[in-house]
């Protein structure tokens, strides 16, 4: 719930110049977003995050795009849970078929949660518009896990408001139309070159039709910002010190524009390291190479990519958590 403040920026205030430089930026304010038009997605432990905030956040998150991911509350706080039955990323054996045995009771909570108070009405959920995507060479979030996600989302939304795409041999990352490696690869930077644009493909289900992306020099800026503006210490919390949003040049004008936040993958935190990237580090390359801003420069939309980063001690988060993923498993 913490992460509902990195939108409030774009929501409430007023339009305040930022420039690219060598700090961190404030999060640039913005006074034409439309709330109602808040769309999330996420790839591995954020697409779990994705369906996290999603269905905490459903009065306003009206889209979801999810690519290897499961669903709500699906590891129940075990770190067993979810390594063997929600991902396969354990010591263990791994039972993805088991996720679809646990819909059920995973609906009751989140109707509890919903009853309680702690997440927003489940009512709200109905109209949501939601891509599903799932390589079947997955070996991370295999097919199964995908497929309870889908049953879970049926309690919820019309199933025809429901694209499940999972006919491409893709391996364990966020695929695209022409930057990664092979599809079939799994390793960094989690980023596949499959011949499918999975960041148009969901952005064109949540919203509808769009304009062509741009395919050339993209017209806005992409901002590097101060996450500590909005959380102290993000470092201790598992939280990067700094987080990237793209803002289409019609976003800093009188253009009404929506917000749709990117959850990055393990090992996709700034800092992870990549031998391919800037000083052998991911540094912007899930930001820069995913495929979302060159869809939201033509229609726009501002893509905000908060970051999580990697921690191996702590007194808030008493587990480590080496792989910089977000905390979907609690």
């Amino acid at each position: 719930m913490r992460l509902t403040s990195f939108l409030m920026p774009f929501i409430v205030a007023a339009l305040m110049p930022a420039t690219l430089n060598c700090h961190a930026a404030s999060l640039p304010a913005l006074n034409n977003i439309n709330r109602n038009g808040t769309s999330v997605s996420g790839l591995s432990s954020g697409a779990y995050m994705a369906v996290q905030f999603h269905v905490a956040n459903s009065s306003f998150v009206k889209g979801a795009g999810i690519i290897a991911g499961g669903p709500y509350f699906c590891a129940k706080d075990d770190q067993n849970t979810a390594t063997s039955i929600c991902s396969c990323t354990g010591l263990t054996a791994c039972h993805p078929d088991q996720a679809g045995q646990m819909v059920t009771n995973l609906v009751q909570v989140t109707n509890q949660n919903g009853s309680h108070g702690t997440i927003d009405p489940v009512s709200n959920l109905a109209g949501s518009r939601i891509y599903l995507f799932s390589g079947s060479a997955d070996s991370v979030v295999p097919t199964p896990i995908m497929t309870a996600l889908e049953s879970y989302y049926e309690n919820y939304v019309t199933p025809s408001n429901i694209s499940f795409e999972k006919s491409i041999a893709a391996e364990h990352a966020i695929p695209t139309d022409s930057f990664g490696n092979a599809c079939s690869f799994r390793g960094d930077p989690y980023i596949n070159n499959c011949h499918f644009d999975a960041a148009g493909a969901l952005l064109k289900w949540i919203y509808g039709s769009l304009n062509p992306k741009n395919t050339g020099t993209l017209t806005g800026q992409l901002i590097q910002f101060d996450q500590s503006e909005f959380i102290a210490d993000p470092t201790s919390h598992g939280m990067s010190s700094n987080g990237w949003v793209y803002v289409p040049a019609s976003c800093g004008q009188a253009t009404q524009c929506r917000v749709h936040v990117v959850f990055h993958g393990c090992k996709q935190y700034p800092d992870a390291p990549y031998s391919s990237g800037p000083g052998g580090k991911i540094g912007d390359t899930f930001v820069q190479h995913s495929g979302y801003n060159q869809w939201a420069d033509t229609n726009n939309i501002v893509v905000l990519y908060p970051q999580a980063n990697a921690m191996n001690t702590g007194t808030r988060l008493p587990r480590s958590n080496p792989n910089g993923w977000w905390d979907w498993s609690g």
